[in-house]
């Protein structure tokens, strides 16, 4: 086993030198592609710079999907003593979320279930998806070309630095949020600050809407399960004079998608209030604005038959499970792929503060203890094969 283990660290150590940024995975995408040929395994591209591969059992029976992300962040690694043998060599460009883990790990999985194939009944499916850094994502484009035909459940797991070496944590519904920007533009009347009667000020109007959203939207999403926040506020050049015009754009996550609706209602509500407010007679058409809410990555649920029994085996394998984890406000493609069969997202820590890995994800001094990938692996290969064999109990 510790000739398998180090094979699993030097793939992981490989790809973490040669990062490459979403839909831009051409050399990821090669050596991946080769990889599956070492260990005999066909496959094909999808997504572009993504690859799918299958092993297919001795005899038939369901088929589920093991999912791996490829992409790395745009972040100039920091030099450090745990990484100095296998940093970056593609500057301004990293694995800072776990990715290169996350690859090692799928790829390990795939060598055990070839090693195994004899024993399987059904299929499993490897999809290795480009582009989850990025929304719209890899994910779509993945099931849009039959990522997911003829696949029965899918399963995934994310490498998290917030979260103790050996600790694994999940839960069934709700575990990752959604992801959603906005923008809004409101439209003044621009003119000299010395003649504010003849003005209608955006920014005035602006900062109103952003001291009220927060306490308007808590008052209708329990504080909880959202968060919004403001990113950049455009707008002016003239320090004496009122400008016409100013954009706003910001972020906000939620635990539901419901309350994606009921977000983006208080604004519109917010916004044509301060319209009315802020209007004067003999001004036509102004103040106005256009909001546009642009909908990024859903709210990631797993299943609960499926979560319910993939947590038994679960708590039988490792010590440390946490099954009913709290809900994270990040986001996640996969959770696209779970609107489109069950399955269960997991995470698996890698916080280990003797060694020193204890940044988070994203940062540029972000690594990981790579005693999680031989966790990993086993959680994946479990699972799936548990699945083969007990799908029904999986699929209630």
């Amino acid at each position: 086993m510790q000739s398998f283990e180090k094979w699993v660290r030097e793939i992981r150590r490989e790809f973490h030198r040669n990062p490459e940024l979403s839909f831009h995975e051409y050399g990821t995408q090669a050596r991946i592609m080769s990889i599956l040929e070492e260990i005999g395994i066909d496959c094909r591209k999808i997504a572009d710079t993504g690859v799918i591969a299958e092993v297919r059992g001795m005899s038939s029976g369901p088929c589920i999907a093991i999912r791996s992300d490829t992409d790395a962040l745009a972040a100039h690694e920091v030099l450090s003593p745990g990484n100095e043998d296998y940093i970056s060599q593609n500057p301004g460009v990293m694995h800072a979320c776990g990715h290169d883990g996350h690859m090692a790990i799928v790829l390990g999985v795939v060598r055990l279930v070839k090693e195994k194939r004899k024993e399987i009944c059904g299929t499993v499916r490897f999809i290795f998806q480009p582009a989850e850094e990025v929304p719209p994502g890899g994910a779509i484009r993945v099931i849009e070309e039959g990522g997911l035909d003829d696949v029965d459940a899918i399963i995934g797991l994310h490498i998290f630095s917030d979260v103790d070496i050996g600790q694994i944590n999940v839960r069934a519904g709700p575990l990752m949020a959604s992801s959603n920007r906005f923008t809004v533009k409101i439209f003044g009347k621009g003119g000299h600050h010395a003649r504010p009667d003849l003005c209608i000020d955006p920014i005035q109007i602006a900062a109103e809407f952003i001291s009220s959203l927060k306490p308007a939207v808590s008052q209708k999403v329990d504080a909880s399960d959202h968060v919004l926040g403001f990113g950049a506020v455009n707008s002016g050049k003239q320090f004496n004079r009122s400008p016409d015009d100013l954009e706003l754009v910001g972020s906000f996550r939620t635990f539901d998608d419901n309350d994606i609706d009921t977000i983006e209602c208080i604004m519109s509500d917010l916004l044509d209030s301060l319209m009315h407010s802020y209007s004067k007679d003999g001004q036509e058409g102004v103040p106005s604005y256009d909001l546009n809410v642009y909908r990024g990555y859903p709210v990631l649920f797993n299943d609960p038959s499926f979560t319910e029994r993939a947590s038994s085996l679960l708590k039988t394998m490792f010590e440390n499970v946490n099954t009913h984890a709290g809900p994270i406000f990040g986001a996640e493609d996969f959770a696209y792929y779970l609107r489109e069969v069950p399955g269960m997202y997991t995470i698996i820590g890698t916080k280990n503060v003797e060694k020193g890995i204890v940044e988070v994800n994203h940062s540029s001094s972000f690594d990981i203890d790579e005693d999680v990938l031989i966790t990993g692996v086993e959680l994946l290969y479990s699972l799936a094969t548990d699945f083969l064999r007990n799908s029904g109990e999986y699929l209630k």
